[in-house]
């Protein structure tokens, strides 16, 4: 069974245009917003927000990253992960801050991040913008901004791909069985 694509270039644009229209309608502008993104895809999405939202307000919102990876609560579990991108060149306190992800699924990643985040100071809040909410939380943590709910059963994966990490932009969800097959093979 071969991967199905769900979103094109185009629909992640669409997608990204549509987060960006409605984080200034909530928020009413752009003062005290800040986008922080969970690497690795999070980050590049971040700053195609940041893009979007400076043509449309002509005013450039900071973009920074965020690395949960020491903060995971399942690091003695896994293997070693190595250390991603952190990069908060700004304060965070009394700001509003945007966490951008690619994929919502249990909750964990975002929570690891917030727990991140206080580390370099005190947010008014924090809001979660998402590509795609796959649903399966085992946490109590809803995006405030997503791009696509796409259910999904826990035989299936879905993997987003960017231009800036993958050189295509696309969303596919992809059985688990593949997944591994593939990965056995090399």
């Amino acid at each position: 069974m071969k991967p199905r694509v769900i979103m094109d270039a185009k629909a992640i644009e669409r997608a990204l245009a549509r987060i960006a229209h409605e984080i200034l309608e909530r928020n009413r502008g752009v003062e005290n917003l800040v986008l922080l993104g969970i690497p690795t895809r999070g980050y590049p999405l971040a700053k195609r927000l940041e893009k979007k939202i400076e043509e449309i307000e002509k005013v450039i919102v900071p973009a920074g990253a965020v690395d949960a990876t020491l903060y995971r609560d399942d690091l003695g579990l896994k293997e070693t992960q190595p250390l991603k991108k952190m990069d908060i060149p700004f304060s965070i306190d009394g700001k509003v801050v945007i966490m951008v992800d690619d994929v919502l699924f249990t909750g964990r990643t975002v929570r690891a991040a917030m727990n991140a985040l206080m580390d370099f100071g005190r947010p008014v809040s924090i809001q979660l913008a998402v590509l795609i909410d796959r649903g399966h939380r085992e946490l109590p943590i809803k995006a405030d901004y997503v791009g696509k709910n796409i259910p999904t059963s826990l035989k299936e994966d879905v993997k987003v791909h960017i231009e800036e990490v993958d050189s295509v932009n696309e969303v596919a969800v992809i059985p688990i069985e593949e997944r591994r097959e593939r990965h056995e093979k090399g």
